[in-house]
């Protein structure tokens, strides 16, 4: 909105005054935050007038049970290999569509994608049982299809398209009808990112994701809901449960910390 304001007040037509101003410039007079190095944070200022404050919002994921209802409504092998690359691979839902061939490697369980903003070639790590479900559906594929140049899905109507974006997009959706769910082809990356956050550190994740900055990776480090509703729900039962909540409290014998019990009872006292 402030540059829309600017650039009107250029013109001569627009107001006398930008009701938005920009952010306060930095030392030297230059642009906010100018050579930001994006491995580290933006610098804290203050906030301009009139600028709204940006809502942070927690990634959007699917639950381990309704992605299993999702990937049981899928009706063909293509479906099924396509989804599972897409909830392993954490790819943006055009990248995995761009992929060939040649850059599908089963040995190393990665595939290649052409990253949407630098067009730079990455090598991604995918599941296991995408490469298997994926091979179970290249079975029925033409000659033709196969060859290393040629992209991994096709659409299944005849002829024989590469399958674009929209039409993956129409195959979720479908498939979505029965169970009375929404959940969108970004959600599924969301999904493999907010996944590997449980076992990789963020530098791994980002360089996974192809974020340009470690902030855009830094809100899957958020634990799920349903993980935390699971943890707490856990928690009550133990203090409702005396034998658990007695089993909880720790315990460390003198055997584990490498000590002798007659030492422990010579310098503490105490009874056997």
């Amino acid at each position: 909105m402030s540059e829309f304001y600017r650039h009107h007040m250029s013109t001569g037509a627009g107001p006398l005054l930008n009701p938005i101003p920009a952010r306060r410039p930095g030392p030297g007079g230059e642009r906010y935050a100018a050579h930001h190095n994006p491995l580290q944070a933006f610098p804290s200022s203050r906030k301009a007038p009139l600028r709204q404050k940006v809502p942070k919002r927690a990634p959007r994921s699917l639950p381990d049970a309704a992605f299993d209802e999702l990937f049981a409504a899928m009706k063909y092998d293509r479906d099924r290999a396509l989804l599972a690359f897409y909830v392993s691979s954490g790819a943006r839902p055009s990248e995995p569509l761009g992929v060939t061939n040649r850059l599908v490697d089963p040995g190393n369980q990665t595939i290649g994608v052409i990253r949407k903003g630098t067009k730079a070639l990455q090598h991604v790590p995918a599941s296991p049982d995408a490469f298997v479900w994926l091979r179970l559906y290249q079975r029925d594929l033409p000659g033709s299809c196969l060859r290393r140049s040629a992209p991994v899905f096709w659409t299944l109507r005849r002829p024989l398209r590469p399958l674009e974006y929209d039409a993956a997009r129409a195959v979720l959706l479908r498939a979505q009808e029965a169970l009375g769910t929404d959940w969108s082809l970004h959600d599924l990356r969301h999904t493999a990112l907010m996944r590997m956050s449980q076992d990789l550190n963020l530098v791994e994740v980002r360089d996974i994701a192809g974020h340009g900055s470690l902030r855009s990776t830094e809100p899957y480090l958020q634990p799920r809901q349903e993980d935390v509703l699971a943890h707490a729900r856990e928690h009550f039962e133990r203090l409702r449960d005396p034998q658990r909540r007695h089993d909880a409290q720790p315990h460390l014998p003198s055997s584990v910390l490498g000590y002798d019990s007659d030492d422990m009872l010579e310098l503490f006292g105490g009874v056997r």
